[in-house]
């Protein structure tokens, strides 16, 4: 597994580019009452669809593909495509553990994503926090610092260890989504450029 990581293009590095100014601003009542609402609205949204690329450092390797997520409450599918390889890698499970697919040697299954994908790849995607983080919202536990950019919309967020950029957001939507989301707790690094959303599905 790790020599086939090795071997991927960087190709997010290009896709992920900034496209919204950095603005870093603390939240006060309009924005903390915006990002409250949509907690609200989208905080039960527990079934949903996105489509994008996928990004992972360690500090040492890297590699990314296509990424399609899968969200049905509490269980997820979560398939990454190769770009070079062709290899799809798969990581499904719920309350019962995980099992991910596509490594030399056979399925692994462990007792969460995040074990199994220390475990087995070295990696640490923090998926418990990420199914969160991807809406655009504080995850669930631990206290969290967000702030927020010119549009009124959060722009970093930080919540266990991890710094949460938000680079890009699709505003056409209602409410407005993530398109392109850095997570970084050194030394690993999580990048998304989404390009689809479905919610409720």
């Amino acid at each position: 597994m790790r020599r086939v990581l090795a071997t991927l293009l960087p190709l997010l590095l290009a896709a992920c580019a900034t496209t919204r100014p950095a603005a870093y601003h603390p939240g006060d009542a309009v924005t903390m009452g915006q990002q409250e609402g949509r907690e609200r609205q989208l905080g039960d949204t527990s079934h949903w669809t996105l489509q994008g690329k996928l990004s992972v450092s360690d500090g040492n390797q890297s590699g990314s593909g296509a990424l399609t997520w899968h969200q049905d409450g509490e269980r997820y599918d979560f398939t990454v495509r190769a770009p070079v390889t062709g290899r799809s890698f798969r990581l499904t499970g719920g309350p019962g553990g995980a099992d991910l697919e596509g490594l030399d040697g056979g399925t692994r299954h462990g007792p969460d994503a995040e074990t199994l994908m220390a475990q087995a790849v070295g990696w640490q995607i923090p998926m418990a926090e990420l199914k969160r983080w991807v809406l655009g919202l504080r995850a669930d536990g631990g206290p969290a610092d967000i702030r927020f950019g010119d549009d009124r919309l959060p722009s970093q967020l930080i919540q266990d260890g991890w710094t949460v950029d938000y680079k890009q957001w699709d505003a056409t939507r209602q409410p407005a989504m993530p398109s392109k989301v850095f997570a970084e707790k050194a030394p690993f690094k999580v990048r998304l450029a989404i390009e689809s959303w479905q919610l409720g599905q």
